[in-house]
């Protein structure tokens, strides 16, 4: 790190691109030493939001910030799931109670009511949507059959598709998915 630059600086820079988020180990990968950040948020330059992560208080919030923490409390390989990611674009009318958080290995982070995880076994494609990792919308679409209504989900593809979140390969796929 250069001389003269300040850890709390350093913090605020990586926070900015993860929605007001910082874990230890994404400080420490910049050159912050680990004991910095409990320092810093009993100063109130962070507040500590679970074991290794802290959020900084004066970045705005954003509609993405409890899919962000959601995923860094469910930590490395984790991603958005099912209705999360209709939610996270507004599609089919969702409005799940909990954040659904995919992850490819058992974890045990205490969870707070917001959250809900889903342990998937097999290899996942994975995508980013405003640099959230995140199931692809037309999988996602597809795993909440028998969940919500299917109407509605043929709507929400159709969104997705002008939205610019479907290819028309991926429509057609996913209207022979709902159909079937």
């Amino acid at each position: 790190m250069a001389v003269g630059v300040k850890y709390r600086d350093v913090v605020r820079e990586i926070a900015l691109d993860h929605y007001g988020y910082v874990t230890t180990r994404a400080a420490a990968e910049a050159g912050v030493p680990t004991v910095e950040l409990p320092k810093l948020a009993a100063r109130g330059g962070l507040q500590s939001v679970a074991y290794g992560l802290y959020r900084v208080p004066d970045i705005p919030p954003s509609p993405y910030d409890q899919f962000a923490e959601a995923l860094l409390r469910a930590g490395e390989g984790a991603y958005l799931h099912g209705e999360s990611v209709l939610a996270l674009f507004g599609l089919a009318d969702v409005n799940p109670r909990r954040v659904k958080v995919a992850v490819p290995r058992r974890a045990r982070p205490r969870l707070p009511p917001f959250m809900e995880l889903v342990r998937v076994r097999d290899e996942a494609p994975t995508t980013l949507y405003e640099g959230l990792a995140a199931q692809p919308v037309a999988d996602a679409i597809l795993e909440c059959r028998g969940r919500i209504e299917t109407e509605r989900l043929l709507d929400a593809a159709k969104q997705a598709h002008s939205q610019g979140l479907l290819t028309s390969a991926e429509r057609h796929r996913v209207r022979r998915g709902l159909q079937s």
